[in-house]
């Protein structure tokens, strides 16, 4: 099973570096995003540089890991479904679009650094967050887009199925990002908060495994 995850994964990896115009796109989505917010309000406050940051955050994972399923034609599936199980086939999906969401996570924290300031008072628990973020943000989008490509293809349910999801994943993120801000929080709060992101990445995981065989069967 181990091996068969490792080859999916390397083929997503392939298939990646092959289209390389979508990954550079997407990079320059970032930078161009990043570089009209710092031409638009150059040093913003501690509270809207958190929510500016996971905001894009979204929107970026909208462009990089909802295409995971849509750009897999019917014929693609089809060789799949008789070389691989589906949860072995969504578990590589997750890994894979888990590290490309923290690898884009990370260079837009980084030009953020660049180009709006750092007004975070502990960088490291800071990025510790980014990572879990990028993650849970991507795992969540992994499984919209798995359900929106047997919708004929309909990238605008990714969205939609999305949203009761994602949202309190945010607001729980810039919620435990305050920690780095130097906000005071009472004693154990962040742990929770932490527990509380960390928990609804495993139920959606968990229903992703459930759900995804349905939708391979069809």
């Amino acid at each position: 099973m181990t091996r068969r995850i490792f080859a999916l994964l390397k083929k997503d990896v392939l298939l990646e570096f092959r289209q390389q115009h979508t990954f550079y796109g997407i990079l320059l989505y970032i930078a161009a995003t990043i570089f009209v917010l710092y031409l638009s309000i150059e040093k913003p406050d501690a509270n809207v540089w958190n929510g500016l940051f996971w905001v894009i955050q979204l929107f970026i994972c909208v462009n990089a890991v909802a295409k995971s399923f849509l750009q897999e034609s019917r014929g693609r599936m089809l060789y799949f479904y008789s070389i691989t199980s589906p949860v072995e086939f969504i578990i590589a999906k997750i890994l894979y679009n888990m590290a490309l969401m923290i690898f884009m996570s990370g260079i837009s924290l980084l030009l953020f650094f660049i180009f709006l300031g750092n007004p975070v008072a502990d960088s490291p628990r800071f990025v510790g967050i980014v990572l879990l973020g990028g993650a849970s943000i991507s795992i969540v989008f992994t499984l919209m887009s798995a359900i929106a490509a047997k919708a004929n293809q309909n990238a605008a349910l990714i969205a939609i199925l999305g949203f009761p999801v994602i949202l309190p994943l945010l607001l729980l993120l810039m919620r435990l990002s305050k920690a780095a801000f130097a906000e005071i929080f009472r004693e154990g709060a962040v742990l929770q908060l932490a527990g509380l992101i960390a928990g609804l990445d495993v139920l959606v995981i968990a229903m992703a495994i459930v759900l995804f065989p349905y939708l391979w069967k069809d």
